[in-house]
């Protein structure tokens, strides 16, 4: 799963008009800065700024055309794209040309193989053989 942030929206205070200005010019130096506000407003205490800013990165149809179109297979399984090459004949037989594997891959192999061969299999289970 690919998670991208599209936007985002910040909210900042300042005491004085002078410093929420400075914040929106500092906000400017960002590209992605899509809008900016300035509010003033006033409470018991007296008068400040709210500075409301939003940034946009990437709408979603960006984000839909830039990924992969084969990626529908599931994890594991080859696309259409990936696979084997192979001939058909002329008549009708298939060649795959030999693959070359590396000692390490032959050494994966042959440890996963062992892995599996030592695995204790699971026999049936008596009930008088569980503890509770």
């Amino acid at each position: 799963m690919t998670i991208v942030q599209l936007n985002q929206k910040e909210q900042h205070y300042a005491g004085s008009r002078p410093e929420a200005e400075q914040v929106v010019e500092k906000a400017k130096e960002n590209e992605n800065l899509q809008m900016h506000k300035i509010s003033e407003k006033y409470n018991k205490f007296g008068q400040y700024f709210l500075i409301d800013l939003t940034f946009a990165y990437q709408t979603p149809k960006e984000v839909m055309e830039s990924r992969p179109q084969n990626d529908d297979a599931p994890e594991g399984q080859m696309t259409i794209d990936e696979g084997v090459e192979y001939t058909v004949e002329k008549d009708d037989s298939i060649t795959v040309p030999e693959v070359q594997i590396s000692d390490e891959e032959i050494d994966a192999i042959e440890f996963v193989e062992e892995q599996e061969e030592s695995e204790t299999p699971i026999g049936p289970v008596n009930d008088d053989d569980l503890p509770f």
